[in-house]
């Protein structure tokens, strides 16, 4: 056991590194997302991703009007 101290060390520093981020990121993904498909839920970052989102998902429907 020549490397019994180096492999407690080295099993402490990836257990630090391992660990997961602390705190919720619930609030910056509601800020990300901004825009809703009205038909079925689903949230899009942006209009053009919504654009898309209606050709692919709702062909027969027409996209809403961009609000800005």
């Amino acid at each position: 056991m020549t490397r019994g101290k180096q492999k407690i060390e080295a099993q402490r520093r990836n257990t630090e590194r391992n660990q997961k981020p602390k705190g919720s990121q619930l609030e910056a993904r509601a800020v990300a997302l901004k825009a809703n498909c009205p038909i079925c839920k689903v949230q899009l970052a942006n209009e053009k991703q919504l654009g898309d989102h209606y050709a692919s998902k709702h062909p027969k429907e027409k996209p809403p009007a961009e609000s800005s």
